[in-house]
């Protein structure tokens, strides 16, 4: 008998008002990679046609269903509320792996860490402004600028400060971020697996990517970095070590 593991179940939780439609189909592109998306949600006021290009027909093809929140409410987003509402009955119903929360707004960065202190996964996703905040938030914040950058474009404009004025995630030097790896690590033998490096940088940095540096693989953005080594290990795995 074939064992088979189920892809981990997970609650898709959209806010209209901060994520244009033009990245939906790559964001669910990637979200199938994370899981299974069971609970498709959107939130925010579609009695005009839909905010940020959320129309009707773009939300059938996805089969995500919206949540109408009439902008009758003065301060608190009412779409900002209801999501929270939803995300924590969700999360108390038991019945899920994890969240994926797609928004450009701090407003849910308490939210991801309640999720997280439950033991589930939280997934990110938003435009490069996003604050600091919310990014680290979460166990992993995915850039929507980089699902439609062709690989080898050149390194996306810095970020511009978000409305609330707190200061987005900076993009880190690559070279820092794996002799940081290297140093966390803290092994005798000076040739670490690319794997372990992954690992802790992934960890450590919610929204570290190779896409924003132009290259599809972690792989291939060492390999320009000149003060490192690489080589074949055992297994074929692939094993780098500083110069310096």
């Amino acid at each position: 008998m074939t064992n088979t593991t189920k892809p981990p179940l997970l609650a898709v939780l959209i806010d209209a008002d901060n994520i244009s439609a033009k990245y939906a189909e790559a964001m669910f592109e990637e979200i199938a990679s994370l899981g299974e998306a069971s609970i498709r949600r959107i939130y925010g006021d579609f009695a005009g046609g839909g905010p940020q290009g959320w129309s009707k027909d773009k939300l059938a093809a996805l089969a995500i269903v919206p949540h109408q929140q009439f902008a009758n409410t003065t301060g608190k987003n009412a779409s900002d509320i209801a999501l929270v509402i939803d995300a924590m009955d969700i999360l108390h119903s038991g019945r899920f792996d994890g969240f994926v929360l797609i928004s450009s707004d701090s407003d849910f960065t308490r939210l991801a860490s309640r999720i997280r202190e439950q033991g589930l996964d939280v997934f990110g996703m938003g435009m490069r402004k996003t604050p600091a905040a919310f990014v680290k938030a979460c166990k992993r914040f995915i850039y929507v600028e980089n699902l439609i950058t062709d690989t080898g474009k050149a390194k996306p404009k810095p970020a511009k400060q978000p409305e609330s004025g707190e200061a987005p995630a900076e993009l880190e030097d690559p070279t820092k971020l794996v002799i940081r790896a290297m140093e966390a690590i803290n092994q005798d033998d000076e040739w670490f697996t690319l794997g372990q490096i992954g690992q802790y940088i992934t960890a450590a940095n919610p929204d570290f990517d190779t896409r924003s540096y132009g290259k599809s693989k972690l792989s291939d953005l060492i390999a320009t970095l000149k003060v490192f080594e690489t080589k074949r290990g055992d297994g074929n795995q692939l094993l780098v070590r500083r110069l310096d």
